[in-house]
């Protein structure tokens, strides 16, 4: 795709309508990158969206052009941590091939992150080493890969815990399990 993502992409709170487009998103994805298994999103939790991200404190976002979503990122519920605050989790941002590189993954991570860093002191992230565009995506935008855990998420399969506070600018990538 060649045009901006910022001119023809509408970035929207999920509705009921779009939890089956979601669903197939990131189900393609997740067999695309072999996540497609125990231990991973890959649950019945993916058709129902619009009801999940309801609760206080969270909320998930669609990026829709020309009718059709094509994108989308949560913000999921979060806990207490000893050392970061208020921790929130960064969940289920997926693209469709052809909005990659686009610009509308940035569009959609700034949403999520103003949202979050209103309500948090700390963004959390799980996702897999042979997701390398992903990684240093997150990378550009503030997040560090860390050696723990933050919150329980029931993905134990995610190989890669990745964290930003509130206030962090964009950093070169670290690999190295440093903490926050």
């Amino acid at each position: 795709m060649t045009a901006r993502a910022d001119e023809d992409v509408k970035v929207r709170r999920i509705q009921p309508g779009d939890d089956a487009a979601m669903e197939r998103i990131i189900r393609d994805c997740l067999i695309e990158f072999g996540a497609n298994r125990s231990g991973c999103a890959w649950d019945d939790d993916l058709s129902r969206f619009s009801a999940l991200y309801s609760a206080p404190d969270t909320a998930y976002w669609v990026a829709e052009r020309g009718g059709r979503v094509i994108a989308g990122v949560g913000i999921g519920g979060g806990a207490r941590h000893p050392v970061c605050g208020r921790v929130c989790e960064l969940q289920k941002m997926y693209c469709v091939p052809e909005a990659r590189g686009t610009g509308v993954a940035q569009r959609l991570l700034d949403t999520a992150l103003d949202f979050a860093f209103r309500r948090y002191d700390c963004v959390y992230l799980e996702t897999f080493a042979n997701m390398l565009a992903a990684r240093r995506f997150y990378a550009r935008n503030g997040f560090c890969e860390i050696g723990e855990s933050l919150l329980s998420t029931g993905h134990s399969a995610c190989d890669v815990k990745m964290a930003r506070k509130k206030g962090a600018v964009a950093q070169p990538h670290r690999s190295n399990g440093s903490s926050i």
